[in-house]
């Protein structure tokens, strides 16, 4: 278990145009409800994005607190890859502020966990490449490792925090 922060107004924008359901002081139960619904259909959101990556875990469950920004995703994914992806996917939410890391994995992994890069501005693959691994000709294998959420090398953006496979 882990508890992984991310820039909460970088990433994905599943929300469309709305502000990320938040919480604010529920004082009667028409309030309450309407604060369980929204982070209710924040955690389905989610949960969605996931599913089009083609990321699955068994009894995957996503639950988004509007009052923390926090997404708690559990389940059991097939290898550590996956597991990897899931989290980065609920982090890279724009409104997502930290993501409590629950799953676990079927197999037991083979590789080392990957590090965490956030990207800042001026950041490229080949830069992070050259400064983890001291190659910029490696930056395919990052964005090999965080595929289907990357669909160019050239698309990322700050705030983003991809995968780093050990080499």
């Amino acid at each position: 278990m882990s508890l992984i922060s991310f820039l909460k107004d970088a990433g994905e924008k599943l929300w469309g145009h709305k502000e990320t359901p938040t919480a604010s002081p529920a004082t009667d139960e028409a309030s309450q409800a309407k604060l369980k619904d929204a982070n209710l259909t924040a955690g389905a959101a989610i949960a969605h994005y996931i599913d089009t990556q083609d990321l699955k875990a068994d009894g995957l469950e996503v639950i988004f607190d509007g009052a923390t920004l926090t997404v708690t995703v559990s389940g059991v994914a097939p290898d550590l890859a996956t597991k990897e992806k899931i989290v980065l996917c609920c982090g890279n939410v724009a409104g997502v502020a930290a993501v409590n890391d629950l799953l676990t994995v079927a197999d037991t992994p083979t590789t080392a966990a990957s590090t965490l890069h956030t990207v800042v501005r001026g950041d490229t693959l080949s830069a992070i490449a050259k400064t983890h691994y001291g190659n910029a000709n490696d930056y395919p294998k990052i964005f090999e490792a965080n595929r289907p959420m990357l669909s160019h090398p050239d698309k990322i953006y700050p705030g983003q925090v991809l995968r780093l496979p050990a080499l």
